[in-house]
């Protein structure tokens, strides 16, 4: 038996992990739910879990055993094991943790299940010509989730990318003025004014859904500093005067990514930076294995999803001066790959 390794897994094994997910997601889902984050703030054993919510002991036991597993918990030596939060779970599953990213989680669990449960019939039918996505609902679902869940994962996540990203970026500390180009709640636009105490700027997006960003600036202390312009992406001005223009996965819901871009153009100040972050269809497909999935409903709806380079090449085509790679950064559900495009000088 010498030299014959056992544990090779099988070819197959990813596809194995795939069933092995929905019940990790579902341990997941059923914790949020029932807060079990706050309970485990502090050791507490599978018993005494089971008899604060009302669940049987044993299976309690196993359900805390999965969520150990998936290192969302942390698990003694003793008789009976105490079970704690990991690190990961205190600060972004604990609801009253500062970046608590829950509802966000849940909200896109439920999403890509309710596609998923469609797909076959998506494949099969196809979008009947000419279908658009309902606006009205779109706008409704995008300002709830902007109250909530976007803000949570701007809150989370975002607002650290977009500060790590800014240090890197000379034109930064010289900005005045800025766009924070369908920002949702406006989380992004108000720490990159409290990180340039000399920035201004606007946060556009749907008239709906800038009252969110209104009410955030007026939480911050910023309404000197930060207003609020609604509008249509499509069609709407923009404003002008920017020195920086930040836009992240949104240039996916505008029907000519191309018009917009070009007044994008025309809204900064020569020499002025735009900032896009989105998310491309990589000609590899180990760099699709988060992409394909996430973005599969927008696809199928008739949404922009770029190709590697294709968001480049358009960014040139608009008329900007150049265009810089960034790199990828690490994001929820899917990576995004930044560029810097800068506006001539003359």
């Amino acid at each position: 038996m010498n030299g014959v390794n056992l544990a090779t897994p099988h070819p197959l094994q990813p596809y194995w992990d795939l069933t092995l997910a929905a019940v990790r997601a579902d341990a997941l889902r059923i914790a949020l739910e029932w807060r079990l984050f706050n309970l485990l703030h502090l050791p507490a054993s599978a018993q005494s879990i089971a008899r604060q919510l009302q669940l049987d002991p044993a299976n309690t036991g196993y359900w805390l055993d999965t969520l150990w597993s998936m290192e969302l918990l942390s698990r003694d030596d003793s008789q009976p094991p105490l079970y704690h939060n990991t690190s990961v779970a205190s600060d972004y599953l604990r609801p009253e943790a500062p970046d608590y990213c829950g509802d966000a989680w849940s909200f896109r669990l439920r999403g890509l299940r309710h596609f998923a449960g469609q797909l076959g019939d998506q494949v099969r039918a196809g979008r009947p010509s000419g279908q658009a996505p309902d606006v009205a609902t779109t706008i409704d679902n995008w300002t709830s989730a902007a109250r909530l869940q976007i803000a949570q994962e701007q809150r989370a996540v975002t607002v650290d990318l977009a500060l790590r990203l800014m240090a890197q970026i000379p034109e930064f500390p010289g900005a005045r003025r800025m766009l924070d180009l369908g920002g949702g709640p406006g989380l992004v636009a108000i720490a990159l004014a409290r990180d340039n105490p000399l920035l201004c700027g606007e946060v556009f997006d749907f008239a709906q859904t800038v009252s969110v960003a209104a009410d955030n600036i007026r939480l911050a202390g910023l309404e000197q500093r930060l207003t609020v312009r609604g509008g249509d992406l499509a069609s709407d001005s923009i404003g002008e005067g920017y020195d920086l223009i930040w836009c992240s996965s949104v240039l996916h819901f505008v029907p000519d990514c191309l018009d917009l871009l070009r007044r994008v153009l025309g809204a900064l100040r020569p020499g002025g930076l735009f900032i896009s972050a989105h998310a491309e269809r990589s000609a590899q497909p180990g760099m699709n294995a988060r992409v394909m999935p996430y973005y599969l409903p927008m696809l199928m709806a008739g949404r922009f999803v770029p190709r590697a380079g294709e968001m480049a090449g358009l960014l040139a085509e608009a008329g900007f001066a150049s265009v810089e790679h960034a790199g990828e950064c690490d994001f929820p559900m899917a990576p995004l790959t930044v560029l810097l495009a800068r506006k001539g000088v003359r």
